[in-house]
């Protein structure tokens, strides 16, 4: 395979990951959104729903995140060989090994889910929530195996279907079952022996009943997975039987520990990203202890509550959260779009270096790198320019939090070089360099949010403020080892400067139209999708202008060459 075919399976594996993941986080938005909104539901249910999703993230992450890139780095390094025989072993190994530790797993979390709730991030309510999302982590981990496999093989059609529909059936499924319980409180009455006028308990189940509907989604996500990995198996027993290249020779034991020393070291990354996330939890409930008198009076409570007592710093923990829930699920978006480079880097990489290829290994890091500044800036800059109406829009009965958005929005920044980061140490076999990054990040922000959180006049705030300085370290560290590791091209003037003049451009561009149409027509849904508009076409006219991407880079982008062919007439290349 030639170096411009090369490039087009590249970025045509990005694009299939990248609309996929588009489509999941849309799917995911769109679910939260109407949620949020239900009567009964609020930020006080979405903060028992991220409280307890964010305990299950940690138990997830621990149990099967390193799975697909271990896999997939293992595969690829077999099939770039020829010892197709070797990889399907590891396959077989790895759905053994992670059936026992997804079923461990599950269990851990179904049984322990009183002990976190009262104990851990002491939020009473977030138990039942982690009983219901308890079995999904099983299935999981043994849909994360086959989607390894065929990602291993540069076949991203599994894992991409495979989460569209998961997340298809989350979406209809959530707001079945939490629109029911809001339309139905004498569901709730009956059957679950709940007061209509119990908002604490009710939430609590609202979300509990959202999380029912993960579960379920996995399963038939799983079940997808399996009819196409069986649609499959007689072509890859066939592919197998080609080969005569040398193959694995190890007793499945030595199998187990070959996959856990590189899942493991992979995974640790998500465990910390996941106990960061945790950490938010833990220190806002008891941070809010210590700032409680003046943080509910500025919150438009009538009543100052002197001697607080423990449901009621439990309920205003979980309100908070759920505002910072909000936000999280809008950052979500554009970090979705970029998750795409590091899934595919990581096969790449690890093949090209397998056969000595130092120069494609080189020129995919940067070019991400260059894809990653790109899609994340403008991000960022829009919604620090457009939080509050998009707030407005999305959430009219939960409005509080938008400010919180545009902190986070800073931290999306690095968070995005950060995952490309990821992928491609992982790719060079520097699997232990993201999580190191990611802890000495942890560590400052876990300090950050003691000391800020309980101060009255930053109390939430602060936990998006220190994420920003985690994620910054961890950049700093993460760049630094790959620098050592590989060429990677990188200028000032490319990667920073002109994208940031592109995006700021945009951003103002974006905050005079909505301001203007709100002048004239005073609709807030004419205004934002107006400005939006006008901030694209300034963003790519920058972009273009500024000749940020060289001729041979735009070819690299989904429909490139067209592109290119369509920037050339309109003169911005010759």
């Amino acid at each position: 395979m030639g170096r411009t075919e090369k490039k087009k399976s590249f970025m045509i594996n990005v694009a299939i990951v990248m609309f996929s993941q588009i489509a999941v986080k849309l799917l995911g938005m769109v679910y939260r959104v109407v949620i949020t909104n239900i009567s009964g539901f609020g930020d006080l249910g979405n903060g028992y729903l991220n409280s307890g999703y964010q305990v299950y993230t940690l138990l997830l992450a621990v149990s099967s995140i390193g799975i697909p890139n271990a896999i997939a780095k293992m595969t690829s390094e077999r099939n770039a060989v020829g010892d197709y025989r070797g990889a399907h072993k590891i396959f077989k190994s790895a759905f053994l090994l992670f059936a026992a530790i997804g079923l461990f797993a599950s269990a851990l979390l179904y049984f322990g889910a009183d002990f976190i709730a009262f104990s851990v991030i002491r939020m009473p309510g977030t138990q039942y929530v982690l009983k219901c999302l308890a079995p999904s982590i099983l299935f999981v981990c043994l849909s994360s195996v086959i989607r390894g496999y065929f990602t291993g093989m540069e076949n991203m059609k599994a894992t991409s279907t495979s989460q569209v529909l998961e997340q298809f059936y989350k979406c209809l499924f959530t707001v079945v079952i939490v629109y029911s319980l809001a339309a139905f409180p004498q569901i709730l009455s009956a059957i679950l022996n709940v007061a209509e006028d119990d908002a604490e308990r009710r939430a609590a189940f609202m979300a509990s009943g959202a999380q029912i509907a993960t579960t379920i989604s996995t399963i038939l996500s799983f079940l997808y997975l399996v009819f196409f990995y069986n649609k499959r198996r007689k072509a890859i027993i066939e592919k197998i039987g080609s080969s005569d290249a040398p193959t694995i020779v190890k007793p499945l034991g030595q199998m187990f520990k070959s996959i856990l020393m590189i899942s493991i070291p992979i995974s640790l990354g998500s465990i910390i990203s996941a106990v960061n996330r945790l950490i938010d939890t833990a220190t806002i409930t008891r941070g809010i202890e210590i700032a409680f008198r003046e943080l509910i009076p500025a919150y438009g409570n009538t009543a100052a509550i002197a001697n607080p007592t423990l449901e009621q710093l439990s309920r205003e923990a979980a309100r908070l959260s759920g505002q910072l829930g909000k936000s999280d699920t809008l950052i979500n978006l554009p970090l979705s779009i970029n998750i795409a480079f590091s899934t595919v880097l990581v096969p790449v990489i690890a093949g090209a270096l397998k056969k000595g290829d130092q120069k494609t290994a080189s020129d995919k890091i940067s070019y991400s790198l260059m894809i990653s500044v790109l899609i994340a800036l403008p991000c960022a800059i829009g919604y620090i320019a457009l939080a509050k109406p998009i707030y407005g829009l999305l959430y009219p009965n939960a409005q509080l939090g938008y400010d919180l958005l545009q902190i986070s929005a800073i931290a999306m920044i690095f968070t995005a070089l950060n995952q490309t980061l990821s992928g491609s140490l992982q790719g060079v076999g520097k699997v232990f360099t993201p999580a190191t990054g990611l802890l000495l990040g942890c560590i400052v922000k876990f300090i950050l949010n003691v000391l800020l959180i309980r101060r009255p006049e930053i109390n939430i705030y602060g936990a998006p403020i220190s994420s920003i300085v985690c994620q910054i370290i961890s950049f700093a560290y993460s760049f630094s080892v790959l620098r050592k590791q590989v060429a990677v091209k990188i200028s000032a003037a490319k990667y920073v400067i002109k994208p940031l003049i592109s995006a700021v451009l945009m951003g103002i561009s974006a905050y005079i139209v909505h301001a203007g149409i709100m002048l004239i027509f005073a609709n807030n849904l004419i205004a934002i999708i107006a400005a939006i508009a006008v901030a694209v076409v300034v963003y790519f006219a920058a972009v273009f202008l500024l000749k940020i991407l060289n001729e041979d880079e735009v070819r690299q982008l989904p429909y490139g060459s067209k592109l290119l062919i369509i920037l050339k007439k309109a003169g911005f290349y010759k």
